[in-house]
Parts: structure tokens; C-alpha cells; sequence
């Protein structure tokens, strides 16, 4: 077997077989197989497809190119729950404590921000003490403990997925669904969870921007899951404009607990009900997820789901205190607030715009090595539907006191720039525009 005849295959269109694709990806990993010929065959492959079966076998190659987590030492089925990422997408910090409240067991590894979109392991780190490095020990025996743990990946999991990002990163090959579809599942595979809930974004601040894109990588993720033996569900949900009311870790935070109190914002509440509530179904707690949403509005009522938030940062040698006392939190320096000189509607509020504006203000990292500030970001007073008068407040910017003069003004003018506001009311915008069953169809 050759890596050359296995490209020229793929770049007239054949199916690769799960032999062939197996030895590119292993020898890849143990460096038998130049980069350059791998960067060759993203290349085909963003130009020819997948099939479901390729996009099966590449993502079984990749989980077996590293280690695997075993969470069979935790009773019950593990569920998890994957964000194709979006601005102020605070779901994680809302969905495990309280699906952990519910009795399903939350084994959950999460990853950093990359550009306007957030990390959850940035958001759990502007905790003061927070630890988000556990050993695979740690992290089971805190899931068999309180139900619940969050951390990040080891880099023993899945190295495949991280030598072929980079090297889709420098060949334009990043947006081939079939590249995201293995590199998403192949993480969430090894991390060994028994059911998949996945929540794929479409809209100005998702990765892909058309819903039909988004509905296509959803049903290949579900097959892979399918394939793969786990039950897997995918919800299309909007990121036309932010999620919630905050964007930036510390924030982000503040929204969570606010949420877990009963006192969050509708669409982040809905969606995490949404969510949670498919959680439990496939958990086999509840016969359908409208009876688990009954059930996580109960939970959030009676205090439990944080009284959870609270067990888990306690748990993880963060400050608990901050349930009570949101002054614990990291705060920014200097706090502004962009009026509008219109009246009407809000109509548009580009999610990208204000991820970006976010990130300048250092709530997100343009590179891995960029410096997070935990209690940079932005809190949104009006959304799209809103009765907007001129000199009322759209937003606030909580900045570091190096956020100044010109930087300060571009930073306002991009949110400014945001919004559209007409005479007409357009209406609240659906959240969840679209599902696929447990079969990827």
C-alpha cells in the first residue's frame, strides 16, 4: 500500500477503504507519512467528499491513533454534549451542573477559545482557583463523587486530530465538513461518553452561516455516532445574534449562575432546557425530552442544579463563594456603555461583530498564545425584537484600563455597527430551527 496511489484514488473521486485510510492516519501519526502528502489528500478530500462510511472510518482511525477514556467505572449512561461554538454561548456552565442535578452523570472535556468564539475552560477559569487540568483518575472519581466534572483534554487523546488541524489550518482546507465531522466526533468518541447531544450552530457567528451546511454536518456527526455504537442527536440552533445577555468569561459566568437561580435570560434558558432535556432522554431518564425539560425546570426552581454549580466548583479548588457574591468575580476596569441616537426596532445584532469587538477588548485570543483577560467582554441591554428609543443603552463595554482613546472608539463604532434598527418589529427570531433523529436522519 502506497500514500500516493491512496491520494490519486481520493482525487478522482473513489471511496477510500477503511484499510487505507487507517495507514495514512497511522502513519502519519508515527511520522511514515509526510505532511505533505496528508495536506494533499485534505486537499482531495475538501474538493470529493466523504462518503459516510469514509467519514466513519477517519474518525475510527483518529480515536485509535491516541488513548481513550474509559467511564465505565461511573454508574449509569454518560452523556455528552458538544457546541460547534458561537459568541456567548454559555450552555456548558448552565447544562452540566444541571443534567448532573438530575441524576445523569456529566463526564465532560472541554476546550479553549480561538478567535471571537469562547472556551468554557477560559469561562471556569475566571473562577479565582478554579483547576481545569485533572488527571483521568481525578476526573472519574469526581464524576463518581458529585456527578459532575468539567476539564480539559489530555494530550494523549485523539493526537491525529491535532496534527491534521494544523495542516488544514495552513491549506484552506479548515471548512470541509468532512474534516470537521471526523474531528469533533473523533474527541467526543475518546472521551468515552455513551450518548451525544449535539448543538451545530448556523448564522453570523457560527462557523458555518447557511442552515443547510449546518444540517448537513449534523447528519454526518449523528451517522458517526450511529456507527460508532453511541446514540446521537444533533439540534440546529440560530447564532444570528449573541446567545444570552453576556459575552467574555467572567461575565459568562455571572449568566450561568444567574440562570441556574431561575433569573437568566429566555433564549440561553431555552436552550439549555432544550438541551439538557435531550440529555436525560437519551440518559433513559425520561421517555421524550418535553418531560425533561418539565423535570430541569423543577430542578433550577427548587436550588438543586446550583447547589450542583456550587458542589462542582468546590470540587475543582475554585472559589464557591462566587454564587453568592458575583464581586469575587474578575471586573473590568472601565465600564462604558453605546447609546443609540435611533429609535425603532432592533432588527440585526451581528453575532460575529460583537464576538470580534470581545476579542479586541480581550475577553478572546486571536492565537493560541494570545493572554486572556477574564472580565473583558460585552453585556447586551437590547436584542433583535427590542423597543429601542434614541440615548438608550445597547450595550455595555467592560474593558482593562489599557483600553483606551482610538481603540476604545473602534471598539464602539464595531458595536454600533451591529445593530440594525428599523420602524418595523420583526419579532423574537426562532432559536432552534432544526433536528436530526438518532440515526442521522
Amino acid at each position: 500500500m502506497r500514500a500516493y496511489e491512496i491520494i490519486l484514488k481520493k482525487r478522482n473521486g473513489l471511496s477510500l477503504t477503511r484499510e487505507e485510510i487507517n495507514y495514512l492516519i497511522e502513519g502519519f501519526v508515527q511520522g511514515a507519512v509526510p505532511d505533505y502528502q496528508v495536506s494533499a489528500l485534505a486537499m482531495a478530500i475538501y474538493f470529493r467528499g466523504m462518503t459516510e462510511e469514509e467519514a466513519a472510518y477517519l474518525t475510527e482511525a483518529m480515536v485509535h491513533s491516541g488513548e481513550t477514556v474509559s467511564l465505565e467505572a461511573i454508574p449509569g449512561i454518560k452523556v455528552d454534549k458538544h457546541s460547534s461554538g458561537g459568541v456567548g454561548d454559555t450552555t456548558t456552565l448552565v447544562l452540566a451542573p444541571l443534567v448532573a442535578s438530575a441524576g445523569v452523570p456529566v463526564a465532560k472535556f472541554s476546550g479553549r477559545g480561538l478567535g471571537h468564539t469562547g472556551g468554557t475552560l477560559d469561562k471556569l477559569e475566571s473562577i479565582p482557583g478554579f483547576q481545569t487540568a485533572m488527571s483521568t483518575g481525578e476526573f472519574i472519581t469526581a464524576v463518581k463523587n458529585i456527578g459532575v466534572a468539567v476539564a480539559g483534554q489530555t494530550e494523549s487523546l485523539v493526537p491525529a486530530d491535532k496534527k491534521l488541524y494544523a495542516l488544514r489550518d495552513v491549506t484552506a482546507t479548515v471548512d470541509s465538513l468532512p474534516l470537521i465531522a471526523s474531528s469533533i466526533m473523533s474527541k467526543k468518541l475518546a472521551a468515552g461518553a455513551d450518548s451525544l447531544i449535539l448543538d451545530v450552530k448556523c448564522g453570523d457567528g457560527a462557523f458555518l452561516k447557511e442552515k443547510d451546511r449546518a444540517l448537513e454536518l449534523g447528519s454526518m456527526m449523528a451517522n458517526i455516532g450511529y456507527k460508532a455504537g453511541r446514540e446521537t442527536v444533533a439540534i440546529i440552533t440560530a447564532m444570528d445574534q449573541p446567545l444570552g445577555r453576556a459575552v467574555g468569561n467572567a461575565l459568562e459566568v455571572k449568566e450561568a449562575i444567574l440562570t441556574l437561580r431561575g433569573e437568566g435570560p429566555p433564549d440561553l434558558t431555552e436552550l439549555c432546557l432544550v438541551l439538557a432535556g435531550w440529555m436525560l432522554c437519551l440518559a433513559g431518564k425520561v421517555s421524550n425530552s418535553g418531560e425533561g425539560r418539565e423535570i430541569l425546570r423543577e430542578l433550577i426552581a427548587s436550588g438543586k442544579a446550583l447547589r450542583r454549580l456550587e458542589e462542582l466548583i468546590k470540587n475543582q479548588h475554585g472559589n464557591a463563594g462566587v454564587i453568592e457574591d458575583f464581586s469575587l468575580l474578575p471586573q473590568a476596569g472601565n465600564i462604558v456603555g453605546v447609546e443609540t441616537a435611533e429609535q425603532g426596532y432592533v432588527a440585526r445584532l451581528g453575532a460575529e461583530a460583537i464576538g470580534i469587538a470581545a476579542m479586541a477588548l480581550g475577553a478572546g485570543r486571536e492565537s493560541k498564545e494570545t493572554a486572556i483577560d477574564p472580565a473583558a467582554g460585552i453585556t447586551i441591554e437590547k436584542k433583535v425584537g427590542d423597543r429601542v428609543e434614541s440615548g438608550d443603552t445597547l450595550v455595555f463595554i467592560h474593558a482593562g484600563r489599557n483600553i483606551t482613546g482610538d481603540l476604545l472608539t473602534q471598539i464602539r463604532d464595531r458595536v454600533l455597527a451591529a445593530f440594525e434598527i428599523r420602524e418595523d418589529n420583526p419579532g423574537k427570531p426562532p432559536l432552534v430551527l432544526d433536528s436530526i433523529d438518532r440515526k442521522g436522519r
